[in-house]
């Protein structure tokens, strides 16, 4: 198995959205704003080779929307999804499947292509997965989210037939016991079909199932965070944002998460922290923060 890091660019949030009830004097410090109070964050998705599998994480906001669209997030770098696949040797068709954690859509909108007038796939041999309780949230969304689950990037995969639905049953989700394997099995991960080294947790506070992918590579466990802990600053227990649906859930989804993370030495893997890859975690007098932040080539 090897991992990449494929960076497909930055855009901006407004900062007080992303840390929630957390005073600007204080997150302001981890990521400054500009003078229209937005923060830059990453679209930071993980690559896997795994035998005869390439294994996409998430896939970025893509660039088939308006300029009006584009105008409210503030895209820069130079990073783009094909850019990054072409520095290890890839491109979108060697791409055998796309896991999406969730349908918001900076980290699915790069699925979908304008192909004349027509809406298709932009990795034309790949399977797309996701999960039956979150595509019917996406597709039926509610107020708070609506702006957020564009049917433009959702429905034309479905329409491809490419979709598929990991079975419901098998998945690490939180609960109030904690994270707990189902169906309950003695075994830590459970497998998706196509990898024995890949299992999904699943979180509800961000979106309703939301899939946390697990790899285990050499003798480490690293977990794609998502939108349960979008970046380093977000470590502490009361840094959550406001775009998540369940609030309270996440807190208690990161104070379990985090505590067994720290025990057994997970690698976390950030998907919009604007500077840092990947990091382990302490316990410190403040609560369970950061250990050693690196980047994700430097595993071996």
């Amino acid at each position: 198995m090897k991992l990449y890091s494929i960076n497909t660019g930055y855009f901006k949030l407004d900062g007080g959205a992303m840390f929630g009830v957390v005073p600007k004097v204080m997150w302001n410090k981890l990521n400054p704003a500009d003078e229209n109070n937005l923060c830059s964050w990453a679209m930071r998705c993980l690559l896997i080779e795994d035998g005869n599998r390439l294994i996409l994480i998430d896939n970025g906001i893509g660039d088939k929307q308006d300029e009006k669209f584009m105008g409210h997030y503030h895209l820069h770098g130079n990073d783009t999804l094909d850019s990054s696949l072409a520095k290890h040797g890839f491109t979108r068709d060697d791409i055998t499947d796309v896991i999406l954690t969730h349908l918001h859509f900076d980290h699915c909108g790069g699925s979908i292509k304008n192909e004349g007038n027509l809406l298709v796939p932009a990795f034309r041999n790949a399977t797309f997965w996701s999960n039956e309780s979150h595509w019917e949230w996406a597709t039926k969304p509610n107020d708070r989210e609506k702006a957020s689950f564009l049917k433009e990037n959702i429905l034309p995969i479905q329409e491809s037939g490419q979709l598929k639905f990991i079975n419901g049953d098998n998945y690490i989700r939180s609960s109030s016991d904690g994270w707990t394997a189902y169906p309950p099995s003695s075994a830590i991960d459970v497998l998706l079909p196509f990898s024995e080294s890949i299992s999904i947790r699943l979180a509800d506070g961000h979106t309703s199932s939301m899939m946390l992918p697990q790899i285990k590579y050499k003798d480490k466990i690293i977990v794609y965070m998502a939108d349960l802990l979008p970046s380093v600053a977000h470590l502490p227990i009361p840094y959550v944002m406001a775009y998540d649906t369940r609030p309270m859930h996440t807190l208690n989804e990161k104070k379990d998460f985090l505590l067994e993370a720290v025990t057994k030495d997970f690698v976390l893997f950030f998907e919009h922290d604007p500077q840092i890859e990947c990091c382990t975690l302490q316990q410190t007098e403040k609560g369970i923060r950061m250990k050693e932040s690196f980047n994700l080539s430097e595993l071996g």
